[in-house]
């Protein structure tokens, strides 16, 4: 693992590497059809991007994962957030 990446990532987004891993972590074992698991991923990613969301896009979003099941469509979420 380069963590000379991981350190700009940091520096750019101000995100701590440990975050950073934490999550990478929560979305590889993620059971992506667990609802109360996904709402946690959601809030977390939220809450690191600093992009507060309200509750009616939390559930959407939640909604569309659970719906995919085994995958995330970003691109489908990035559309949610704009």
């Amino acid at each position: 693992m380069d963590r000379s990446f991981f350190k700009k990532v940091e520096r750019k987004t101000g995100v701590d590497f440990d975050e950073i891993m934490t999550l990478a972590n929560a979305l590889t074992y993620a059971d992506f059809s667990d609802e109360k698991q996904v709402r946690k991923i959601v809030k977390k990613v939220s809450r690191l991007a600093n992009k507060p969301i309200t509750s009616e896009l939390e559930d959407k979003i939640v909604q569309s994962i659970i719906q995919d099941g085994k995958s995330l469509d970003f691109s489908k979420i990035e559309k949610m957030m704009k």
